[in-house]
């Protein structure tokens, strides 16, 4: 069974129904698998999950720009452990024509915290911030709810996937599906693909039961730490320090080559 077959078979929810699934203060469990399992993961999952659906489509286009220093503090103190830090990234949902400015927080807990604005039209790879409205709006937000000042971070590394979007029946839990993932670095000017590699994300508040959890279990599928943003700049970015990625990099390498 293909994934549009797969995933045509799940009862819809729309984007105004998820509203309440929001999950912005959360636990997130990742995973890692070959694309070649998810038709796999998708029929375990079709009866206790609702498929987000968008203009009659349930596979989203996202576009991502992460923002980082000059010397890559986001990247580094994630790299080195550091339990509290951030993301700064501006995200395009295609599909839904919707723009945000989204800052994540990870706390001391394990617990990550997401901020965002609409910030339609914002051009993306500015490397400045100006003084329009909608820059001003941007400058200000990154100011009161980040750790960083908005003059030391410009675009570092673009992120472009295809998502499913699941949500359980209770509507306490979110799970993302990412696709098609690929990296382009900004500065280096090195782009990177794992045309056969799937991210999983399994969002919800505390470690309460998940069917989806059974579902990896069932599958020999291990949670796996995983940054789409670490791994990106890891693979686009010579000479840059990534001892801790490499095992994983090299752990996904294996896996996909196993599943062509």
């Amino acid at each position: 069974m293909s994934i549009s077959s797969a995933i045509n078979k799940f009862d819809p929810i729309s984007l105004g129904e998820m509203e309440s699934v929001k999950l912005m203060n959360r636990i997130d469990t990742k995973f890692a698998v070959p694309l070649s399992v998810l038709p796999a993961i998708l029929r375990a999952a079709q009866a206790d999950y609702y498929a987000q659906e968008i203009d009659g489509r349930r596979i989203a286009t996202y576009d991502t720009m992460y923002y980082d220093t000059d010397t890559l503090d986001m990247y580094i103190r994630h790299h080195d452990r550091q339990l509290v830090r951030q993301k700064i990234r501006v995200r395009q949902y295609v599909d839904s024509h919707l723009t945000f400015l989204e800052i994540k927080r990870k706390n001391n807990k394990g617990r990550t915290k997401k901020k965002r604005i609409s910030v339609p039209g914002f051009a993306i790879r500015s490397n400045t911030v100006g003084h329009g409205k909608q820059d001003v709006k941007v400058a200000d937000f990154i100011e009161q709810k980040s750790r960083y000042h908005w003059q030391e971070i410009t675009p570092h590394l673009r992120t472009t996937f295809r998502r499913i979007t699941l949500v359980n029946r209770a509507k306490t839990e979110r799970l993302t599906i990412d696709m098609d993932l690929v990296w382009e670095n900004v500065v280096s000017g090195l782009t990177m693909t794992y045309p056969n590699l799937v991210i999983i994300e399994l969002k919800r508040d505390g470690n309460q039961p998940s069917k989806m959890t059974h579902i990896m279990q069932d599958l020999r599928i291990h949670p796996l730490k995983i940054s789409k943003y670490c791994i990106g700049t890891a693979l686009t970015t010579p000479g840059l320090k990534q001892n801790r990625f490499k095992k994983k990099i090299r752990s996904i390498e294996k896996m996909l080559a196993h599943n062509p």
